[in-house]
């Protein structure tokens, strides 16, 4: 399967404005911190997160505290967002609706 190339940054701004909470980071990520009553709502949404990445064979960072998850996502080998990144960013909101 062919990999996905890096998309131009004005069709990623384009769609970070269409998309509640997400900012492009200046690493070439789209990025996004969700908020949940406690931590196991949280730890729930990232074993949610990791079963779509998997799926998806793409990982996001992710940073996990207590009622909140932080994710970040980029395709490295493309060397910034491509259009997989902003497929796996909206898999990943609508577990949380």
């Amino acid at each position: 399967m062919a990999r996905p190339t890096r998309l131009d940054l004005a069709i990623v701004d384009a769609w970070v404005a269409k998309h509640a909470g997400w900012r492009r980071t200046e690493q070439d990520r789209i990025g996004k911190e969700y908020k949940f009553p406690d931590f196991a709502a949280a730890l729930a949404f990232v074993v949610r997160v990791g079963c779509i990445a998997e799926k998806l064979d793409h990982h996001p960072d992710i940073e996990l505290g207590w009622g909140r998850v932080k994710t970040t996502w980029s395709t490295h080998d493309a060397g910034g967002i491509t259009e997989l990144d902003l497929k796996a960013a909206e898999a990943a909101d609508a577990i949380v609706g």
